[in-house]
């Protein structure tokens, strides 16, 4: 097995779905039921600790639970979800509980042979990959690492403005949820209320003239540890921030699994009709949900950094910006990177 893709044993897995309610369990109670020492239950209890980093804490006397419930992403739950399109849109979907990162793993495959629809979760990432190089927190069994991996019968160009349609796409299933002020930020990230939840990154392989490969990786944030944060350099939120702030109907039935399905019914086929509905399909969409339409922004391009409005996206996808010379100027996802001026 490629140490960079890891699978818990099955001693880990019922160890872990024993713990998994987040209440104590004694480590004699444990060790009867999986059949294994005591010893042998404390090894297992390290081993996740330290290669996976899930929170278990020990008292004497009361045994062992993790620091909150946990829900394991399930290939049988996340099927059980998908409608018969998306269903049929899958070619297959892997589950890992540690990888470096969801998208570099399918870049590698899509250098094979690798069929359209391949689909990969991840309950942790130790080198999550985030916009322009940045690394992208991914705290164990906390939040959803998803990449998908789809082949266009045409060349990159063909695909311009697939981000922005993907996140069309995320946001139709966000409000599912009956989430309320979640929008999107030019040119890939979720937000809630001015805050990130999530981001879109997607790695396109392919010459001109030519077909093309396109792995789709998505970060959602379910629940971040308040140790996982100090690293992240801009206002953030979580699902379980927002299910505090404004509670949301029928939380429970969301489960990990849940959303897990959700996305993929909305992100399988957006992705696998991209090429024949084109960018034009989802423009209005996108617009209605711009969360920087007519904001004050600084652009950063370099050392360069120019300050305007946001005057939305043009047909292409591209940043409209009035500068302070009153301008209208364009910009492509990439390129820049933009944050509200203070």
């Amino acid at each position: 097995m490629n140490e960079q893709r890891l699978i818990f044993t099955d001693s880990q897995k019922k160890l872990l779905s024993l713990l998994a309610d987040g209440k104590f369990h004694s480590g004699t109670v444990l060790a009867n039921t999986l059949n294994i020492s005591r010893s042998a239950i404390w090894k297992q209890i390290e081993s996740l600790s330290s290669e996976y980093g899930v929170e278990i804490i020990a008292v004497s006397g009361k045994g062992y639970k993790l620091n909150r419930p946990l829900e394991l992403l399930s290939e049988t739950q996340i099927k059980s979800g998908l409608s018969q399109q998306s269903a049929e849109l899958l070619s297959n979907l892997e589950i890992y509980q540690q990888i470096d990162s969801t998208n570099r793993y399918l870049v590698e495959r899509a250098q094979t042979a690798t069929a359209s629809g391949l689909v990969c979760f991840a309950e942790s990432q130790t080198a999550g990959k985030g916009r322009r190089g940045r690394q992208w927190v991914s705290p164990f069994g906390s939040n959803i690492y998803l990449s998908i991996l789809w082949r266009f019968q045409n060349d990159p160009a063909s695909i311009s403005g697939l981000s922005l349609a993907v996140g069309v796409a995320v946001i139709r299933a966000l409000r599912e949820l009956r989430l309320i002020d979640i929008g999107l930020k030019w040119p890939n990230d979720i937000y809630w209320q001015q805050k990130k939840l999530g981001g879109i990154l997607i790695e396109v392989s392919g010459e001109a003239g030519g077909s093309c490969s396109a792995v789709i990786g998505l970060g959602l944030n379910l629940y971040l540890p308040e140790k996982e944060t100090a690293s992240i350099t801009q206002p953030w939120v979580d699902l379980e921030q927002i299910r505090t702030a404004s509670p949301l109907k029928d939380w429970q039935s969301c489960s990990r699994n849940h959303i897990s399905s959700l996305l993929l019914n909305h992100l399988l086929p957006v992705i696998a009709h991209f090429e024949t509905d084109t960018l034009q399909q989802y423009l209005s969409e996108w617009r209605s949900y711009d969360v920087m339409l007519e904001k004050e922004v600084s652009i950063y391009i370099g050392n360069q950094v120019i300050d305007g409005i946001v005057k939305g996206i043009n047909d292409d996808g591209m940043l409209l910006l009035q500068n302070n010379a009153g301008e209208l100027k364009t910009y492509a996802s990439g390129e820049v990177s933009f944050r509200a001026s203070l």
